[in-house]
């Protein structure tokens, strides 16, 4: 899995910025107790209840990396079901798969 072609193209013409906003999320992530795995799943969930196809790529990529299963990432979108209603979730869990199979 390789980064998105519009991020490297932001990483190199912003490293600077680039590198600040990646200090900024580890900074976010160290501040409480959540960590690994957990954590994963939370930024996951919110790119998902967000609509955001970005970011649930970038999550599901991130997370694959962290060694989170095909099946917890489904998993994650199924539980939005209920709260962002069944299109939405379908569009994200579409995402995950595509996410799986690059």
């Amino acid at each position: 899995m390789s980064l998105p072609a519009p991020y490297v193209k932001f990483q190199e013409r912003y490293p600077e910025l680039t590198q600040d906003f990646e200090a900024l999320g580890r900074k976010c992530r160290d501040m409480g107790p959540l960590k690994g795995r957990e954590a994963r799943l939370v930024k996951l969930g919110m790119a998902v209840a967000t609509g955001s196809r970005g970011g649930v790529k970038s999550q599901a990529r991130k997370a694959l990396q962290d060694g989170l299963t095909p099946e917890e990432l489904r998993h994650a979108a199924l539980l939005a079901l209920p709260t962002i209603g069944f299109p939405a979730m379908v569009a994200a869990m579409g995402w995950i798969d595509e996410t799986i199979e690059e």
